[in-house]
């Protein structure tokens, strides 16, 4: 039986990673489609778009999902609808990330291109690091968080969970705020 992997999210998020897990599954027999609620077009950027029941139905258990939403909320709900569906959510990374010593990453995390990883880094469950974003060493990060385009967190930041940090802001470790998010 032939493997699907779907990228939740037809928009701005899941055009941006589409292109990396199509290269990063090149060479392989794998069917990549779009999956989204509520469609509009039948195809983007060369992909089907489907339904999660139609993507469900059609993988029958060989199916996996990299979450490609943005809004930190809903991709919590998503990853568990797709758990209690039988769906493997998946992450992907552009080929040109750094990543150094010591990084511990969550499953699902999507890794777009130009992101650095630094060293002793802890990271949850699919995370979202947009273009030019890095991390610093000795940071925590939670479960469901994204980082917009251009972020910059600096070293000792902890990041709770469903905190969406926007394009451009630059973290830094304060002795006042424990921490950012849930």
């Amino acid at each position: 039986m032939k493997a699907f992997y779907g990228v939740y999210g037809a928009s701005g998020c899941g055009r941006g990673i589409m292109p990396l897990l199509r290269v990063e599954l090149a060479g392989t027999d794998i069917k990549l489609v779009f999956i989204d609620d509520a469609p509009i077009f039948d195809r983007v950027n060369g992909h089907e778009v489907w339904t999660f029941d139609r993507f469900v139905e059609a993988s029958a258990g060989m199916g996996a999902v990299a979450l490609a939403i943005a809004d930190t909320r809903i991709r919590s709900m998503l990853d568990q609808r797709c758990t209690q569906a039988g769906v493997r959510i998946i992450g992907t990374r552009a080929v040109n990330i750094v990543v150094m010593d010591d990084v511990e990453i969550g499953p699902g995390a999507l890794l777009s291109p130009f992101v650095t990883l630094t060293s002793n880094i802890r990271i949850g469950r699919c995370f979202h690091a947009n273009l030019y974003s890095y991390v610093e060493h000795d940071c925590v990060i939670g479960d469901f968080v994204t980082f917009a385009p251009g972020v910059r967190c600096n070293g000792n930041v902890r990041i709770g969970d469903l905190a969406y940090i926007g394009s451009g802001a630059a973290l830094f470790s304060s002795p006042v705020v424990d921490a950012i998010g849930e």
